[in-house]
């Protein structure tokens, strides 16, 4: 089976007499076993559960690997990965990643003994001579978060194998049906599976994937230790949403192609993000490694008071902080999901999000009504600006000086 064909029929890894169509709920913490010196498969459902087994296999099918473990939490993955490292060792980060990424990075690692720096992925000479005797973990985003900047990911996976350095990549932004890291040389795959993998605004989730049995071992290790495993109704939520994610990224990111080049002709945007644009300085990588654009696009409007205007007065897109949902949203980055990140970032370096800077999540809703939405938003803001008196032009009359 290839296509959307694998994330609809989903092999089971549990044997139930009675045939079920959909995945049975394990919603269990302990089980029953068959001797008193031992172990069955399953005994406790922070350590292993049928629901989260079925789950975490089709994870690792649709990505590309062999392995995968689903946690509480997009951030649970992304802490299990920074545990990959020792104390001493040092994680460079993409300058530009996600607010709580940052944060965990410059306020938690430390703690661990942890270094990290942030580096510009979008350029692989700076990554390579960034890299040090300690540099244990490369962690970057692709379409970054929230400008959708794109890093060239065989070029990072070449870098990391010939330094010994393990290629983490989010790829949250895309999800496994438009982009496999695995596929382009990455070590380990993660994902908030809050967003595009269940899509229905209704679970909390991360995931980590890979395909090398020694990082395998070492993350099922930390999430059973550290007890951050997905529960199984949230797995069985999951699992339901995942069925669905071809068709309704499918239709978003058709619908955000449209938007994208509405917006990209609107008097009243400066400058318009979007992978797939002809303008993006990463289309030509991006066709290469991806098999779309998403559905998440980021505008500039030149004042953070017209962002404030546009982001309050829409009504379709909802003011919300995550993205990939069947509803649209809207943000300002700089204010919800990166209010952390600031020009110095404690040290980290990581780059500052634009103050006008207004991100969208387009959903499955007609993009007409979209469109016309964004419109009575954008109207005021091209209506004052024609009307706003201009100032006097300098003559230069009456002095040489």
């Amino acid at each position: 089976m290839t296509g959307r064909t694998d994330y609809v029929h989903v092999p089971r890894a549990i044997e139930d007499p009675y045939c079920p169509t959909s995945v049975p709920m394990y919603q269990t913490a302990t089980f029953g076993q068959s001797r008193a010196d031992g172990f069955d498969e399953f005994d406790y459902s922070r350590s292993g559960n049928p629901t989260r087994r079925v789950l975490e296999d089709q994870l690792a099918r649709i990505e590309h690997g062999t392995s995968a473990y689903a946690f509480s939490s997009g951030m649970a993955a992304i802490s299990a990965v920074v545990r990959l490292c020792r104390a001493g060792d040092e994680v460079l980060v993409g300058d530009e990643s996600y607010g709580g990424t940052i944060r965990l990075l410059r306020e938690i690692a430390p703690r661990l003994g942890l270094t990290a720096r942030a580096v510009d992925t979008t350029c692989p000479k700076r990554v390579a001579a960034s890299i040090t005797d300690r540099t244990r973990l490369l962690l970057l985003e692709t379409p970054s978060n929230p400008t959708l900047r794109i890093t060239d990911l065989a070029a990072m996976s070449s870098i990391a194998r010939q330094r010994g350095i393990i290629l983490a990549v989010d790829n949250t932004m895309l999800s496994p049906w438009l982009q496999n890291p695995l596929d382009h040389g990455a070590d380990v795959v993660v994902h908030s599976a809050t967003k595009h993998l269940n899509g229905h605004g209704d679970v909390t989730a991360g995931a980590v994937c890979t395909s090398r049995a020694d990082l395998a071992g070492s993350i099922a290790f930390i999430q059973n230790a550290e007890g951050a495993a997905l529960g199984p109704f949230d797995s069985w939520l999951l699992l339901r949403g995942l069925a669905t994610l071809p068709l309704r990224l499918e239709a978003q990111q058709r619908s955000a192609g449209l938007i994208a080049d509405w917006l990209a002709d609107h008097a009243a945007v400066a400058e318009v993000f979007y992978p797939t644009l002809p303008t993006h300085p990463g289309l030509d990588i991006q066709r290469r490694q991806a098999r779309g654009g998403g559905c998440v696009i980021s505008v500039r409007t030149g004042s953070p008071e017209t962002a404030r205007h546009i982001v309050e007065r829409t009504r379709l897109f909802r003011t919300t902080v995550s993205f990939g949902c069947i509803s649209s949203s809207i943000s300002l980055p700089r204010c919800m999901s990166h209010a952390c990140v600031d020009a110095g970032s404690g040290g980290l370096g990581a780059r500052p999000v634009p103050p006008d800077l207004v991100r969208l999540s387009v959903g499955i809703e007609d993009p007409n009504d979209l469109i016309a939405d964004l419109d009575r938003a954008l109207r005021p803001v091209v209506q004052a600006a024609a009307t706003r008196v201009p100032s006097p032009a300098r003559t230069g009359a009456g002095t040489d000086g």
